[in-house]
């Protein structure tokens, strides 16, 4: 049992994602003793808010855990792999938001909504997936549940705000410059991100797919507790700013048909069902921008095959596709007893 509110750090403070875990803390009522926010020493003496308070931002250093209980880390996989370990040698657990330690065995990779037990085992890192993967398996859970999906094709649209500040900033200025009869510029993404798609999200391995593609491989089955899940993905860029969008087509071993497939995503938890085609109804960014759900809709059957269904998934994703699933996995950890108070 815990006998006092823990002691949270947030590293990555000033970044989008380290904002909004700050925000998340004080709309869920996070309960703490005492909230630390830390960056990098460029970013060390700024400030950022923390409800009705302003937090003076700390460097970040391997002395910075003495007396943390929590770390919420959006930071980068090499801070993470740097500083990580120095926060669980002080006694403290980390929810890394990075990719550093999502496929390491000895690692608990959690959507709450789909696999909270697994915190269970954490030696002291949980992991928090990618964006892009978390809000498909929080709709892929209930499904796989009640008919067992056998394979899984995910297209994926996603917003620009998953790459980071930079790569808002880029869009806003692109927008401009081309409306200003301006030739544009781009350093963030390869080409030009306004007004255009790219098929590429992160760098492309041996296999021809990004990384990005392969990572919503790996950590679905992982999440999932299922190797046998066949999954395929092709992950593009788009210009939007808030906002990551899916269209999955799933095949099952049992039939569901879309009524079944609707009735159970409008039980499951972190679910909103937006499907009503003849009132247009359906998932869009605009909608799940500063939402904390995931948005399902578009359920209907694929007709090319025997057991199939499609949908399109949306979810904000520095919310539930970071901050808001980290957080998540804090309070998971603090209701079952599975945060270390020093």
């Amino acid at each position: 049992m815990m006998k006092k509110n823990p002691v949270v750090a947030v590293v990555g403070a000033t970044g989008a994602v380290g904002r909004e875990m700050l925000d998340t803390l004080v709309r869920r009522n996070f309960p703490h003793a005492e909230v630390r926010a830390l960056a990098s020493s460029r970013s060390a003496g700024s400030k950022v808010e923390f409800g009705s308070k302003t937090l003076t931002v700390q460097e970040l250093t391997e002395d910075s855990f003495v007396g943390v209980d929590l770390a919420l880390f959006s930071a980068g996989g090499s801070t993470s792999e740097k500083f990580a370990p120095c926060a669980v040698k002080s006694g403290c657990v980390v929810v890394d938001n990075s990719s550093a330690w999502r496929m390491d065995p000895a690692v608990p990779l959690v959507v709450p909504e789909v696999n909270p037990d697994d915190l269970s085992w954490h030696k002291g890192i949980i992991a928090n997936p990618n964006c892009s993967t978390i809000q498909m398996v929080v709709a892929l859970k209930p499904i796989h549940d009640a008919a067992r999906i056998k394979r899984v094709v995910v297209s994926t649209y996603q917003a620009v705000s998953g790459t980071g500040q930079k790569a808002i900033v880029e869009l806003e200025n692109q927008v401009r410059q081309l409306f200003n009869g301006q030739e544009s510029t781009n350093s963030v993404y390869p080409h030009r991100i306004a007004f255009n798609c790219l098929p590429q999200i992160d760098v492309f391995l041996d296999n021809e797919y990004t990384k990005e593609e392969m990572k919503m491989v790996l950590e679905t089955k992982k999440i999932m507790g299922d190797d046998s899940i066949r999954l395929t993905a092709t992950t593009v860029r788009v210009p939007v700013f808030y906002g990551h969008s899916e269209s999955v087509n799933i095949e099952t071993e049992k039939k569901l048909t879309s009524k079944e497939a609707r009735a159970i995503l409008s039980q499951a938890p972190g679910v909103r069902v937006l499907d009503n085609p003849g009132e247009k109804i359906y998932p869009m960014p605009i909608l799940a921008a500063g939402e904390d759900e995931t948005f399902v809709g578009r359920i209907r059957e694929d007709e090319s095959i025997e057991n199939g269904l499609n949908m399109f998934i949306v979810a904000d994703n520095i919310r539930k596709g970071a901050a808001l699933n980290a957080v998540q996995i804090a309070e998971v950890l603090l209701e079952r007893g599975l945060l270390r108070i020093a």
